[in-house]
């Protein structure tokens, strides 16, 4: 198989099966990201994607679900989106769905009737890291896109009937700036319905411009009890029916719910973890932290 650096897949796509696409990430600049900075952007030739998807075929593995690699496989034209399933189609003849990582101006060159098409071949549940709705925060970190631009694409795919997940980097606006974040943030995610939440803390890595940032003094890291308080108020003010799901490595607080239902007993979780834990503990455990 042809993989140009680590698989990167969110937690529930563990038992899926792994296909490059494309390499690093079209953009590359978000100023926390360490996944793709070692990886230039490409597009995987067809040779290799044949190759690997015979290697697939040869295993005996009988594949459901395909996530593909790249930070935004879905930058690709519709219709390489749609040669792509055909080749999967070819190799692979049964039911597979296949998803994958997008970033939201990866969208600009779509129609929601194309959106529509590809879900009716069997494109499904792709991951956004939208990280925020806050045009000073996504300024501040890079993100090349604004809230606006994040209602206009992702409507297209609420249009076109196809399942997606949205990440917050809640702790992303720094000390002192949770609250506002966590409500910009959810008021974009209500004019949208995403069918999962991945909540996700900010963990600040060595190698990073934004640890660059706090080195100078020109970012101060909000404290852990301030970033469970603004995941709180993210949960109190995210009106739509959606998947919580905080569970990965950078909550140090791990919740798992849906909204609206589980709304009461994510608050009295988070709450009562915050209190248990204190600031020194959760600090530590941030601190212990390596990679994601």
């Amino acid at each position: 198989m042809h993989f140009s650096c680590g698989i990167v897949r969110p937690p529930y796509e563990a038992g899926s099966c792994f296909l490059q696409v494309t390499s690093g990430c079209s953009h590359n600049k978000c100023r926390f990201c360490t996944f793709y900075k070692e990886v230039p952007f490409s597009v995987s030739p067809e040779s290799e994607i044949r190759e690997d998807l015979q290697e697939i075929r040869n295993s005996g593995w009988k594949v459901k679900r395909i996530f593909l690699q790249g930070a935004d496989p879905f930058l690709l034209t519709y219709d390489k989106l749609k040669h792509i399933m055909e080749l999967i189609r070819a190799y692979l003849p049964w039911d597979v769905s296949v998803g994958g990582y997008g970033r939201v101006d990866s969208l600009k060159n779509k129609t929601a009737e194309q959106l529509k098409s590809l879900k009716e071949i069997g494109y499904d549940m792709l991951v956004f890291g939208i990280e925020s709705g806050d045009d000073a925060v996504l300024d501040k970190m890079n993100k090349g896109y604004h809230a606006e631009d994040i209602v206009e694409q992702l409507s297209k795919m609420d249009a076109a009937g196809m399942h997606y997940s949205v990440i917050f980097l809640y702790g992303l606006g720094g000390h002192g700036y949770g609250m506002g974040h966590a409500i910009k943030t959810a008021e974009v995610l209500n004019r949208l319905s995403p069918v999962r939440v991945l909540a996700s803390g900010l963990s600040i890595f060595p190698d990073t411009p934004l640890m660059e940032e706090v080195r100078r003094g020109e970012f101060v890291e909000a404290t852990e009890t301030e970033k469970l308080q603004e995941l709180s108020t993210f949960v109190e003010k995210l009106k739509i029916r959606t998947l919580l799901d905080a569970t990965n490595v950078s909550n140090m607080m791990p919740v798992y719910g849906y909204l609206p239902e589980d709304r009461e007993n994510i608050l009295a979780m988070l709450k009562k973890g915050a209190g248990e834990q204190g600031e020194e503990k959760l600090r530590m455990r941030r601190d212990n932290m390596r990679s994601l």
